[in-house]
């Protein structure tokens, strides 16, 4: 903070800063605005950075709905949730959201309830289902498919 760069010096460190990662448009303009640069001017930069495709709303919701659901197991309500916060078009939430493959999604979520079964300690069986619950809604699954994998209804 208080860099203060000329628009070209910005732009040319926000390119490298888009080459390393995939970014979104609202970290990108916190990043130039971080740089010192006036409204008009990170206006400017931002198209720039679309014309020459550094910066890719589309882009970015498909990545990060793959890296979140891959990586952290998050469900697809947290995605949604985290996209939501960085101001990404309904468009480009369903394109990301399409990279998860529904199979994958249903044994995902298995795994991440397996795994914290091992890990819960409660005996009483309604708390322990709770807990159960209340931790995959946590980690952003949809309810209705926690309750038929919990109950047995799949």
């Amino acid at each position: 903070m208080g860099q203060k760069l000329t628009p070209h010096q910005a732009l040319v460190k926000v390119q490298k800063y888009c080459a390393y990662q995939e970014r979104c448009h609202l970290e990108v303009r916190n990043k130039l605005y971080d740089l010192g640069l006036y409204k008009s001017d990170v206006e400017e930069t931002i198209v720039s950075l679309i014309q020459d495709d550094f910066l890719n709303e589309q882009r970015f919701a498909e990545a990060f709905a793959r890296g979140k659901f891959r990586i952290k197991k998050w469900g697809k309500i947290k995605i949604i949730s985290e996209l939501n916060k960085r101001h990404i078009s309904e468009y480009c939430k369903n394109k990301g959201l399409a990279q998860i493959d529904d199979d994958e999604y249903l044994e995902t979520l298995s795994e991440v309830l397996a795994r914290r079964e091992r890990q819960e300690n409660e005996i009483n069986p309604f708390r322990r289902k709770q807990k159960l619950t209340t931790y995959l809604i946590s980690r952003g699954f949809e309810s209705h498919l926690i309750w038929e994998l919990l109950n047995g209804d799949s």
